[in-house]
């Protein structure tokens, strides 16, 4: 596993010249493990280097991990597309979830989550380039989602999300990142307490940090490519 503790090394190193050339904090950005289809060892050991948010995209396999690496203290986000019948899931078993993208899933979520635990985490995912095949709500949408998600009792507001378009094209996947960066502004300027705007992946962290993300979503660059 000593792969993993040097790839990890390797982007929090990226994150922080980033970071540097933005003339920002690096402490202003976290890093998320993507983790899906990864294994419980994998992670375990990346936990060990210090690494402890971890990000899932399906439910089922997120909660065998879970059950798996109940001994460490991981933080884990929901990365994935939200199926309403599985709200209760995720807000049993999640502290983040970064992909809601309508009323119905921010009331479900709310709703199931327990009086014992604290609020669930909550970003809102934009569909920044409205790409028809592509899960996230429309800008015009998202500061009515915001107030809703901000009067509700079981979640907390956390900020937002994107996966923007996938190309080539550095300058347009920087303009993307630049119009989730105005929209967040726009939302604290209105006066919601937000702090997260989660974009940026292995192949973009540089363009998402310049841009303003605080959190970084990364898989590929630390535990190598899927097969």
């Amino acid at each position: 596993m000593n792969d993993l503790n040097k790839n990890l090394e390797n982007v929090n190193a990226r994150i922080l010249r980033a970071c540097q050339s933005a003339q920002r904090n690096p402490g202003d950005v976290r890093l998320l493990a993507v983790s899906k289809r990864q294994s419980v060892a994998k992670i375990r050991s990346l936990y060990g280097a210090g690494q402890l948010a971890f990000g899932e995209n399906y439910v089922q396999e997120a909660i065998s991990k879970q059950e798996q690496l109940g001994d460490l203290d991981i933080e884990w986000h929901f990365i994935g597309p939200i199926q309403s019948n599985k709200t209760r899931e995720l807000a049993r078993h999640f502290h983040w979830v970064h992909s809601v993208d309508r009323e119905k899933i921010l009331r479900r979520l709310s709703d199931s989550r327990s009086p014992d635990l604290p609020p669930l985490n909550i970003c809102l995912q934009v569909n920044i380039d409205r790409e028809v095949q592509k899960s996230g709500a429309l800008s015009e949408e998202i500061p009515d989602l915001a107030q809703l998600a901000f009067s509700l009792t079981g979640i907390r507001l956390r900020g937002l999300m994107a996966i923007p378009r996938a190309t080539k094209d550095t300058d347009g996947t920087l303009g993307s990142f630049r119009a989730m960066y105005a929209l967040y502004e726009q939302l604290k300027d209105g006066g919601l307490p937000i702090d997260t705007l989660s974009m940026g992946m292995s192949s973009d962290i540089e363009q998402a940090i310049q841009a303003g993300s605080t959190l970084v979503r990364v898989g590929t660059a630390l535990f190598g490519p899927r097969y």
